[in-house]
């Protein structure tokens, strides 16, 4: 059976600060549309509109998500709750053994 109407992945590509802001920036000058330098710069257009958003965010015209400073702190926060999660563990199973030991 053929993959008809089905698009190839392309593998995973990333991208520099500055040039996710220079499209940005080519996107909200307004002579051409998302699609159209997603086209030239052969990117996709949903990772286009997301750099699009973002930068918006990050600079106030948007307040419907988290600002990449946010995303930073909200990451970083996970991962210390995580850690802390796994030391209460240790911490019980180290008091019950040894509550177990001292009888």
């Amino acid at each position: 059976m053929e993959n008809v109407g089905k698009k190839r992945s392309r593998p995973r590509r990333s991208f520099t600060a500055q040039f996710k802001a220079e499209i940005v920036e080519l996107c909200q000058r307004g002579d051409r549309t998302v699609r159209q330098v997603s086209q030239d710069f052969d990117l996709t257009e949903t990772a286009v509109r997301d750099w699009v958003k973002q930068a918006e965010l990050d600079s106030g015209a948007r307040t419907d998500g988290l600002t990449s400073d946010e995303r930073d702190e909200l990451a970083q926060l996970r991962r210390e709750n995580r850690r802390l999660r796994e030391d209460v563990d240790i911490l019980k199973r180290a008091t019950a053994f040894f509550a177990k030991e001292t009888r």
